[in-house]
């Protein structure tokens, strides 16, 4: 279905002339200007001398899994980490010549001894607890130097990772940038979610909208500035979470823009977002953003997503912009996967960001 939709896109793009939707204000008008402000992250030589050069190969990449499921209402996606980890993660990053250092899971609930709670934010306490036992963890290795690489669980374990990078950041007043790969916006709350489930809402809290006790978590928000997040892959958003979207200052990108402009073109201004005035940014890797016939075992699967290559292509351009400081790769279901094949491309895409090339 999405190879068909992509090809009607490429015999439309022969007969006419697409004119790509509008850049964001302040963006290079030539890609000659791109890499030098990629390098520079926007803000002159104090955020160059700062910048987390993590692309050195003698840098260790810190796992933590976060097997957390009680954000979404799909059981399966806490056994996640642990396929991405039976994939093979640890010995391939080593090949790229990275030291591996596993800190194995956080401490989560499991929905067997919790209660949901309200319903329009589901096991909210323990959400909570859990996510911030991760900030706290990610924090910690990002002092020591390390890279942290945070295995999901659902996406409102990005509130933990985001979170920790953010307060670590904060400490040296910089600002973090924030890319969000997903098929979801992902920015509900409890006042427009149809289903309550929190997997829904982390990007709303990491940019201050939503529960305080996620909102407010490690005692600040937003933990990162609007204008400082790029979301890549979007296609699916309810209703009443697209004024969120629209208003929030959050430059979206959808798969339209994708069939219009090219994964590169989308990609590059992405990342010009995301470096522009930051100390570098983190990466929230939902595998939904891939299609479903790539990555059949995800939490919340959607049709016309990513492409292999295109998915492959967005990572390696992380991979060379230089200034990805940490990572989470979320949404993993091998319950309802086919021989681990979202693991194992889960992976290669983590592999390509981290600077495997073809040649």
């Amino acid at each position: 279905m999405a190879g068909a939709r992509r090809g009607v896109v490429s015999q439309r793009c022969a007969l006419v002339k697409l004119k790509p939707s509008s850049p964001q204000p302040g963006f290079p008008k030539g890609r000659a200007e791109l890499p030098k402000l990629l390098r520079l992250g926007g803000s002159g030589s104090h955020a160059q001398a700062n910048a987390v050069h993590w692309s050195m190969r003698s840098a260790t990449i810190a796992v933590i899994g976060a097997p957390l499921d009680l954000g979404s209402g799909r059981r399966g996606v806490d056994m996640g980490a642990s396929a991405i980890r039976l994939a093979g993660l640890g010995p391939r990053l080593e090949t790229l010549g990275y030291r591996v250092k596993d800190w194995g899971n956080v401490a989560v609930e499991q929905p067997e001894r919790a209660r949901p709670g309200p319903p329009n934010a589901r096991y909210l306490p323990q959400i909570a607890q859990s996510v911030t036992r991760l900030a706290r963890q990610v924090e910690a290795v990002a002092q020591r130097g390390q890279i942290p690489l945070v295995l999901g669980g659902d996406h409102s374990v990005a509130i933990g990772s985001v979170a920790g990078m953010a307060r670590h950041f904060r400490g040296q007043k910089q600002h973090l940038g924030l890319l969000w790969i997903d098929a979801h916006a992902d920015m509900n709350t409890p006042e427009t979610s149809t289903s309550g489930n929190i997997h829904g809402m982390p990007l709303a809290c990491l940019i201050g909208l939503g529960p305080r006790q996620l909102t407010r978590l490690r005692g600040f928000k937003p933990k990162v500035k609007a204008q400082h997040v790029a979301v890549v892959g979007l296609r699916d958003v309810d209703q009443l979470e697209k004024p969120h979207v629209k208003e929030s200052g959050v430059r979206a990108f959808t798969m339209r823009d994708i069939d219009e402009r090219g994964l590169r073109a989308v990609m590059e201004e992405a990342l010009f977002i995301v470096t522009a005035g930051t100390a570098g940014f983190h990466v929230s890797l939902d595998m939904d953003a891939v299609d479903p016939q790539q990555a059949p075992g995800v939490g919340t699967p959607v049709r016309g997503g990513l492409s292999y290559r295109e998915a492959h292509l967005a990572m390696e351009m992380i991979g060379d912009s230089g200034r990805m400081t940490s990572l989470d790769v979320v949404e993993v279901n091998p319950v309802i996967d086919e021989a681990n094949r979202t693991g194992l491309l889960a992976v290669e895409l983590v592999m390509s960001a981290l600077g495997k090339r073809i040649l």
